[in-house]
Protein backbone atom coordinates (compact mmCIF):
# COMPACT_ATOMS: atom_id res chain seq x y z
CA UNK A 1 0.00 0.00 0.00
CA UNK A 2 1.13 3.55 -0.69
CA UNK A 3 0.79 6.45 1.75
CA UNK A 4 1.73 10.10 1.23
CA UNK A 5 3.49 11.85 4.08
CA UNK A 6 3.60 15.65 4.00
CA UNK A 7 6.08 17.67 6.05
CA UNK A 8 5.50 21.27 7.11
CA UNK A 9 7.83 24.02 8.41
CA UNK A 10 10.70 22.58 10.48
CA UNK A 11 9.74 19.01 9.55
CA UNK A 12 10.12 19.90 5.88
CA UNK A 13 13.55 21.39 6.55
CA UNK A 14 14.63 18.35 8.58
CA UNK A 15 13.39 15.83 6.00
CA UNK A 16 14.74 17.80 3.05
CA UNK A 17 11.49 17.24 1.12
CA UNK A 18 7.96 18.60 1.35
CA UNK A 19 6.29 15.26 0.80
CA UNK A 20 7.02 11.71 -0.22
CA UNK A 21 5.27 8.50 -1.12
CA UNK A 22 5.91 5.52 1.13
CA UNK A 23 5.21 1.92 0.25
CA UNK A 24 4.16 0.04 3.36
CA UNK A 25 3.21 -3.52 4.15
CA UNK A 26 -0.44 -4.26 4.91
CA UNK A 27 -1.53 -3.67 8.50
CA UNK A 28 0.99 -0.88 9.05
CA UNK A 29 0.43 1.70 11.77
CA UNK A 30 1.38 5.35 12.20
CA UNK A 31 4.27 4.07 14.38
CA UNK A 32 5.54 2.04 11.42
CA UNK A 33 5.41 5.10 9.17
CA UNK A 34 7.28 7.22 11.72
CA UNK A 35 9.98 4.58 12.13
CA UNK A 36 10.43 4.36 8.38
CA UNK A 37 10.92 8.12 8.00
CA UNK A 38 13.24 8.25 11.04
CA UNK A 39 15.40 5.58 9.41
CA UNK A 40 15.26 7.35 6.05
CA UNK A 41 15.95 10.93 7.21
CA UNK A 42 17.93 10.54 10.42
CA UNK A 43 18.20 12.15 13.83
CA UNK A 44 17.29 15.68 12.80
CA UNK A 45 13.82 14.62 11.65
CA UNK A 46 13.48 12.21 14.59
CA UNK A 47 13.85 15.16 17.00
CA UNK A 48 11.22 17.17 15.13
CA UNK A 49 8.81 14.22 15.15
CA UNK A 50 8.85 14.03 18.96
CA UNK A 51 7.29 17.51 19.18
CA UNK A 52 5.05 17.32 16.11
CA UNK A 53 1.31 16.89 15.76
CA UNK A 54 0.09 14.36 13.22
CA UNK A 55 -2.99 14.42 11.02
CA UNK A 56 -4.15 11.30 9.20
CA UNK A 57 -6.40 12.41 6.35
CA UNK A 58 -7.10 15.59 8.30
CA UNK A 59 -7.89 13.91 11.62
CA UNK A 60 -5.57 14.34 14.61
CA UNK A 61 -3.69 11.20 15.59
CA UNK A 62 -3.40 10.70 19.33
CA UNK A 63 -2.50 7.00 19.28
CA UNK A 64 0.38 6.12 16.98
CA UNK A 65 -0.79 2.50 16.96
CA UNK A 66 -3.56 3.72 14.64
CA UNK A 67 -3.66 1.63 11.45
CA UNK A 68 -3.04 3.35 8.13
CA UNK A 69 -4.54 2.50 4.77
CA UNK A 70 -3.29 2.97 1.25
CA UNK A 71 -4.11 6.26 -0.40
CA UNK A 72 -4.17 8.30 2.82
CA UNK A 73 -2.08 11.32 3.76
CA UNK A 74 -0.16 11.75 6.99
CA UNK A 75 0.73 15.35 7.80
CA UNK A 76 3.61 16.18 10.15
CA UNK A 77 3.04 19.56 11.82
CA UNK A 78 5.81 20.76 14.11
CA UNK A 79 5.06 23.48 16.66
CA UNK A 80 4.69 26.86 14.97
CA UNK A 81 5.85 30.16 16.42
CA UNK A 82 3.91 33.34 16.00
CA UNK A 83 0.95 35.10 17.35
Amino acid sequence: MVLTIRYFAGAKAAAGVGDEQLTLPPESTVDDVLQLVRDRHGERLARVLTASSLLLDGIAVRDTRTPVAGGVELDVLPPFAGG
